[in-house]
């Protein structure tokens, strides 16, 4: 299973790259948690990140499912990337298919204001 992921992973990396002006919009879910960056590939820097662990609870009280979680990550990772004049992007899913928590994330983000 996880190679398979790995292969997709592969695939789908060959063909996006991120730049400075639109950086790479990197998930990782893992099956508690999730988790965003801002990457600049040009030079191999983390411009912004964000997790669910980054969430005040106070926040999730009321909202307790995984995909609520990614959605508040992905709010999270717009905000961050605001603070750095940062608003538009390239997806990059990391191999997982866009349903549940990356299209949670994903759907956060744009409410943020970030486009991709």
């Amino acid at each position: 299973m996880l190679k398979k992921r790995y292969r997709r992973h592969k695939r789908v990396r060959a063909k996006i790259f991120g730049t400075a002006k639109r950086p790479r919009l990197c998930i990782f879910r893992s099956a508690k948690h999730i988790y965003a960056q801002l990457i600049d590939d040009e030079k191999g820097k983390t411009l912004a990140a964000a997790s669910d662990s980054g969430i005040k609870r106070t926040k999730l009280k009321t909202k307790k499912t995984k995909a609520d979680k990614a959605k508040e990550v992905g709010k999270l990772i717009a905000e961050k990337a605001k603070t750095k004049k940062i608003e538009k992007v390239v997806f990059d899913r990391g191999g997982y298919q866009y349903h549940g928590r990356v299209k949670a994330l994903a759907e956060g983000a744009r409410e943020g204001g970030l486009k991709f």
